[in-house]
């Protein structure tokens, strides 16, 4: 099957099982305020709907602009066609009011289901998926803006399918977002010139819609240095007036388009703000605040690589698995020597099937640990949303979980789509098969949005030192009320001792660790993307295992279902035997871990 024909495979059926048998947002979220009045069958139609679409509409310009990529001329950037048919039909579908809530016309659908619909897109075309960013900016406008601002912008980024940005890194500020040196000087009201150069900015132009919407970090003049001193603004490419009308070009030009590895038909490009005509922009919410602000963009961004890391392991997965049952290769290994013996498909051979389970158990595992992240954030929105007080314990789990979504799926789905490429052969290897684009386009989720150790860093250093471990070890408290429990009965033993004893061993590894800090805190930039890493694996681990346990019930009560729950059941028993016994590895390297690597000099290297 070649690339360009439609080649995504959404796993509804994975996604339905998390959301409804798992998780069970029928009841625990859909319909309660303050969401919308979606039902647990209309939840299901919707996503049924939007899969069909994915796969229809959406995946067939996945790979035109690798042939026809973007292209800049005069400071405009125009789209290949087939990229903006796609995303004329996702909005065409009213996709993008799915989370809006109702008083902005939307569905309120809760995060949960949101992430659900998102994996289907970005699985479809992830170029496309970032297009759709102003819809998020509708929401953080009306969450952080004051009322004028609110009454500015949001009928018309809605009903007139504006886009949007996020601009933080500039060519001297990557990581290091608080040495940006754009500047920002007030000129009355709320009303801002914004003056400098960012670069590495998404879908920063184009011509798919009318505006687009720039979430811009500066420095006021006399700012304090560092990230305290940057603030906030809304800088729309052409001036939106008081009444929400368009004014002129505002001074903010694309001036230069990356040539990339991937994700080609996702614009990435450096933008410069008031080089010879000023660019304005509104102070969001009148108040400096910009890199809190900023972090209800960064943590939606964050979650939305770790769901298209997933979604592209998925996709690869599926084509894998179809490539192994029509490829027809060698006899059976038990009749190797039998040189009159039928050739079979590729799938009955031991080493396809263990790389394509391998895929199978860690697309699922991924899937669930994003999916069970976004019941969380429901929760939090249910308790009062982000930041609220009574959501506190929800919004710091949130917190935790993120470096585990973005960081641990965006390494692990990079090495494992290599074996989506494996199962095809030398034909993976071909532009004819979609999984080397795979893995071209998915490789940016290990950098962008904050690099993998950047997440280790997060993860250790700020979400679990903050409030010493408690969030992390009332995780771990469930972890173990799993593995010392009955569930799934003697069917889950050897899956529960194993879970139990990679728990010990990652406490293990966190006690060392911890130990360690006393010495120097270089132990932590040595280790931490193991720690990140098993931590996110016993996460997985405990949420397979108790998949698995649901998928014994249902089994009983839904005999006509049975393929697909002992598939649950082989990839928590994949999982636990193949996986899991790596921490203790793990904990031995930490344990083990010196700072010799410090004190190689630099001409050695």
């Amino acid at each position: 099957m070649s690339s360009s024909a439609n080649h995504y495979v959404p796993n509804l059926r994975d996604i339905e099982f998390n959301l409804f048998e798992f998780l069970d947002i029928g009841r625990t979220s859909l319909g309660r305020a303050p969401f919308g009045d979606l039902d647990e069958t209309s939840a299901r139609q919707m996503l049924q709907t939007f899969s069909v679409l994915c796969a229809n509409e959406l995946a067939p310009s996945f790979d035109e602009a690798e042939h026809n990529p973007p292209k800049l001329e005069n400071g405009v950037v125009t789209l290949p066609p087939g990229l903006k048919k796609s995303m004329a039909a996702f909005f065409d579908a009213g996709m993008h009011l799915l989370e809006q809530p109702p008083h902005l016309g939307g569905l309120g659908a809760p995060p949960s289901l949101g992430w659900a619909a998102f994996e289907l897109m970005v699985g479809a075309n992830a170029s496309l998926a970032f297009y759709t960013l102003g819809n998020l900016l509708a929401r953080i406008i009306d969450r952080l803006g004051t009322d004028a601002q609110k009454q500015r912008f949001l009928p018309h980024m809605l009903d007139k399918r504006w886009s949007g940005t996020m601009v933080l890194t500039e060519p001297d500020a990557g990581s290091d977002v608080g040495a940006a040196r754009t500047k920002a000087r007030p000129v009355g009201g709320d009303v801002w010139e914004i003056e400098g150069v960012k670069r590495f900015i998404t879908n920063g132009d184009s011509d798919m819609s009318e505006n687009v919407i720039h979430m811009v970090l500066a420095r006021p003049e006399g700012g304090p240095p560092g990230t305290k001193g940057l603030s906030l603004f809304v800088v729309p490419k052409y001036w939106v007036n008081e009444d929400g009308s368009l004014g002129e070009h505002n001074g903010v030009v694309c001036t230069k388009l990356e040539k990339k590895m991937g994700l080609k038909g996702s614009v990435t490009c450096e933008l410069t703000f008031g080089d010879g005509k000023p660019s304005r922009g509104l102070l969001l919410g009148e108040v400096h605040d910009g890199m809190r602000q900023m972090f209800y963009i960064i943590e939606q961004a964050r979650m939305a690589v770790g769901v298209k890391s997933m979604a592209t392991l998925s996709a690869g997965y599926q084509r894998a698995l179809a490539f192994s049952k029509d490829r027809l290769q060698g006899a059976d290994l038990l009749q190797a020597r039998d040189k009159t013996a039928p050739r079979v498909p590729i799938f009955r051979h031991p080493d396809v099937r263990r790389m394509l389970m391998t895929q199978k158990a860690f697309a699922e595992g991924m899937r669930a640990l994003c999916l069970y992240t976004a019941s969380v954030q429901d929760g939090v929105e249910l308790k009062g949303g982000h930041r609220a007080t009574e959501a506190g314990e929800m919004d710091a789990l949130n917190d935790m979980l993120l470096p585990l979504v973005k960081g641990y799926c965006s390494e692990k789905a990079y090495e494992l789509l290599a074996l989506s490429l494996q199962v095809h052969g030398g034909s993976g290897y071909l532009t004819d098969y979609p999984v080397e684009q795979y893995i071209r386009d998915q490789k940016i989720d290990t950098l962008y949005e904050g690099t993998t150790h950047i997440q280790a860093l997060d993860l250790l250093m700020r979400k679990v030192a903050r409030d010493g471990g408690a969030t992390l070890q009332a995780l771990l408290g469930q972890v173990r009320e799993t593995a010392e429990g009955e569930l799934g009965g003697k069917e889950l033993q050897a899956e529960r001792a194993a879970l139990g004893k990679a728990l010990g061993d990652l406490e293990l590894m966190l006690g060392t660790l911890m130990g360690k800090l006393g010495e120097s805190v270089y132990h932590v930039g040595l280790q931490g993307n193991r720690v990140l890493a098993g931590v996110a694996e016993v996460v997985i681990g405990w949420l397979l295992v108790r998949q698995a346990g649901v998928a014994l019930e249902r089994m009983k009560a839904n005999p006509g279902d049975r393929a697909f729950y002992v598939g649950k059941l082989a990839s928590a028993r994949w999982y636990c035997a193949e996986v899991l016994p790596g921490l203790a590895h793990a904990a031995r390297m930490v344990e083990s871990g010196t700072l010799d690597l410090m004190e190689v000099p630099e001409e050695s290297y």
